[in-house]
Parts: C-alpha cells; sequence; structure tokens
C-alpha cells in the first residue's frame, strides 16, 4: 500500500473512508504525508458513525451513542489498498477501510464484516459464490426545480423519452461514459458493458463477474461513489435511487451469481437447462428470505414507488427459467455458465448488505436442502403470488422478526439497522414525495 503512493508523489491527500449502512461513505481527510500512519496503525472514529441515518444524524436512543460513551472504533485497510479519486480536480487517492473493535474482533456493526461472515459459512463448505453485479442510475440536471434530463454535450437537446438500447442516447453523452470507463480503469473497477434503459436518462452499466464477492461489494460500492462524482464534474447529476421519476421505471441492482466447488466446478451445472439440486436448494432459500430481507432490497421510503406491478421490478415472491418478471430468474445460455439472477433490489441499495442478504438466502437453503415451489411460467404480475412487503414500516418489522435473516446477520446488525430504518420512516412521514426525492438524490 505504501509503495502505491511513493510511485504516486502527486497525490496531496488521502481519503479513509468505510461504508455506513446506508452506503454512505464516512471517513476522513489526511495529509498523504500521514498516510503510513493510517495504513500502519488504522484510524479511529466512533462506531456509531457506521449506524447514521441518511441525513448523517445520530440515532435516537442507539446504545453505540450516549450509553456506550460513543467509544471508538479501530478502522483498518480493506484488502483492496490506495485507489485514485478521478472525479476530483486535485490529486487525490482513497483508502477504504472496515471497522473492528479495540482488541481486533470485527465489528458486527459493519456492512463490509456482514458480508465476510455469509460467505465463511461457504467457505467452511468447500464453496466459493461468483458474482456479477449490473447496476442502473439515472444522469438527472438538478439545477432547478424541477428534476430532468441534462442536455445532451453534442445537441444541447433534451431526450423526450426512454430509449431501450439507444446507441444515440449514449452518444449523446459520450464524452461522460469515456471518462467514466477511464476512471473505472485507474480505480481497477471491472466495467463492462453499458446500455441505455428504459426511463429518462436511465443508463446501466454490468460489472464483470467475481469468485471474491467482497471485491464485488467493494467494486459496487465504489463505482456508486464515481458515477455519482464524474457526473458532478461533468456538469450534472447521477443518481442510484429507485424512482426520481414518477412515470418513468425505476433503477435495480440485479446480482448474477453461481457457486463453485473446491475444484472449480459450478455446482449449479447439470449440463443441461434445469440446473442442479442445489440450485433449486439455493433459490429455495431466496425465496424463503425475501419477505425479510425486503428491507435490504428496498431500504428507503422512494424504494416502494418502484416496486408496483408492472414497472420492471418483481412484486411477487417466485422464480421462473427465463423471465423477467419473476423475483429469481434463471437465465438460459452454456449450462457450464448456470447461475442464478437475483432481481428484487433496487439501486439504492448498500452493496454488502444486498450480497450478504442474497447470498446468504443461498446458503441457508443449500444447508438445509430445501425444495422450492414449481417455477412459474407467462406474466408473474398476472399470477396468484405471495407479495414481497409492499411498504417501508412492513419491511421494517419483517426483518426485525425474521428467523432466515436471523441467520444471515448478526444481533448488533439488524437491531442497528432496525433502530436507522425506524428513526428515517419517523422523519420521512413528514416530507412530501418531491422532498424524499431531493434528500434521495445525491445520498443513494
Amino acid at each position: 500500500m505504501k509503495n502505491w503512493l511513493r510511485k504516486n508523489p502527486q497525490v496531496r491527500t488521502i481519503r479513509v473512508a468505510a461504508s455506513d449502512l446506508n452506503g454512505q461513505a464516512r471517513g476522513k481527510r489526511i495529509p498523504s504525508r500521514y498516510a503510513d500512519k493510517a495504513v500502519e496503525d488504522g484510524t479511529r472514529f466512533p462506531m456509531s458513525v457506521l449506524n447514521l441515518d441518511i441525513w448523517g444524524e445520530d440515532i435516537d436512543n442507539s446504545p453505540l451513542v450516549f450509553d456506550s460513551g460513543d467509544k471508538d472504533g479501530v478502522l483498518k485497510p480493506t484488502e483492496r489498498g490506495f485507489m485514485p479519486m478521478p472525479w476530483l480536480d486535485a490529486p487525490t487517492a482513497l483508502l477504504p477501510i472496515w471497522m473492528f473493535h479495540e482488541d481486533g474482533r470485527p465489528y458486527e456493526g459493519d456492512p463490509r464484516h456482514a458480508l465476510r461472515a455469509v460467505l465463511e459459512r461457504y467457505t467452511a463448505r468447500g464453496l466459493t459464490p461468483v458474482c456479477a453485479v449490473e447496476l442502473e442510475f439515472f444522469l438527472i440536471d438538478d439545477s432547478g426545480r424541477k428534476l430532468q434530463v441534462p442536455p445532451s454535450p453534442r445537441s444541447g437537446k433534451r431526450r423526450v423519452a426512454g430509449e431501450i438500447l439507444s446507441l444515440r442516447a449514449l452518444d449523446q453523452f459520450d464524452t461522460f461514459f469515456t471518462d467514466l470507463y477511464d476512471a473505472c480503469e485507474e480505480m481497477d473497477i471491472p466495467a463492462d458493458t453499458a446500455i441505455s434503459e428504459a426511463g429518462l436518462g436511465q443508463f446501466e452499466i454490468n460489472l464483470m463477474h467475481c469468485d471474491d464477492a467482497l471485491r464485488a461489494a467493494d467494486d459496487a460500492w465504489l463505482f456508486k461513489m464515481l458515477v455519482k462524482g464524474m457526473a458532478r464534474k461533468h456538469g450534472f447529476a447521477a443518481s442510484f435511487m429507485a424512482k426520481p421519476y414518477e412515470d418513468y421505471s425505476g433503477s435495480g441492482l440485479h446480482v448474477h451469481f453461481s457457486v463453485l466447488d473446491d475444484e472449480g466446478n459450478n455446482v449449479f451445472d447439470d449440463g443441461g437447462p434445469e440446473g442442479t439440486d442445489m440450485l433449486r436448494h439455493a433459490v429455495a432459500g431466496c425465496l424463503s428470505a425475501m419477505p425479510g430481507s425486503a428491507l435490504i432490497f428496498a431500504p428507503h421510503a422512494n424504494s416502494f414507488d418502484r416496486m408496483v406491478p408492472g414497472s420492471h421490478a418483481p412484486t411477487g415472491i417466485s422464480w421462473a427459467y427465463e423471465n423477467r418478471t419473476s423475483a429469481i430468474r434463471i437465465p438460459s445460455g452454456s449450462p457450464a455458465a448456470r447461475r442464478i439472477e437475483h432481481r428484487v433490489a433496487g439501486g439504492d441499495v448498500n452493496p454488502y448488505l444486498m450480497l450478504a442478504a442474497v447470498l446468504g438466502a443461498a446458503i441457508n437453503g443449500i444447508e438445509d436442502a430445501v425444495e422450492p415451489p414449481k417455477p412459474i411460467t407467462g406474466n408473474a404480475y398476472a399470477a396468484e403470488l405471495p407479495q414481497i412487503p409492499g411498504d417501508w414500516k412492513t419491511a421494517i418489522d419483517s426483518f426485525e422478526a425474521s428467523p432466515e435473516i436471523a441467520r444471515i446477520f448478526a444481533p448488533e446488525m439488524i437491531r442497528n439497522l432496525v433502530l436507522t430504518k425506524r428513526q428515517e420512516l419517523h422523519y420521512m412521514q413528514e416530507l412530501s414525495p418531491s422532498e424524499q426525492v431531493t434528500i434521495y438524490l445525491d445520498t443513494v
């Protein structure tokens, strides 16, 4: 890590940052001359900082604040090390960190540690998840009172409709996307295909599959930070909020995953289109945990505006082969690449918690060797299916009470997230939908 800074003497300052429960980067700015201390000794800030609400405020009655004396955690660098922050004008480096107790134990309220704990369950069985994430986002002109699509830097015109898979829509913002891909190369984020999506100014970029789920979550977290920062550098906003426009589809964050055994074989591949027993067990685990995990997949007030029938976001708890109306889709293609696509999460999620919930639910099902219901065919919106919680309060209550969630997340994580979301629910009820959009535009 130290060598990176010595090879980049132009860097004047560094940022050390960890993810809070909402996926916000919390940390410090440090002159580069003191970077060695941050690497060797770590840095310190209150444990409560990873448990702030969406406004960045302490949680009322949280045991992490006054009851504990607001004590510090020790934050150490992750395996990622230093990387550039290309959206800033001055040469700056980012050092991702995660939180530990004073005695070296992982802090269970840290989202990255929540995913690490799930992955240890796979390792204990000689298994390794392979993940790929698809992220949808909007480019937005928020300079006026009404949100709208930024004018094209090429033509000066604004899009007036969603243009699905339109090359013209991509080319209108070619300078932005070129700079974004160059920045991904600098930060070693494996950005692959970009497409124009169905919403106004909406795009999707896929990240390449990775056999290190912690790194896949890092990539998604860093990518969201990068896209928002790079958009501001180009004079507009980018947002991963679930539903900025009432009349257009919202943004999802879909994850594809398979599982390898200790010899590198895909345990979902049976040589045919249906997949193995283990694939079905993983599907069953995901379906069983879906009511309790809804708060992870739809963590904000605005999230539930996306999850309505006919909006390209699943509302029923179901699975299917090659069917994008279902919550769980088994894509077609080569049996060697047989995988599960989990389609519930919105773009506004915390990637660490989302992958922990998805992979944790799947390993629940694999451990229990349970069978799912029959896969559906046709339009899932028209079928009589058990429903994903459709409002924030129900999602919070379901998360707190879910036995499946209790197997995935530590009690401290469950408590902290419930306290956070109940506080946000209380204050968001006082705001209009447009005021909520203003809050979420830059934060998620």
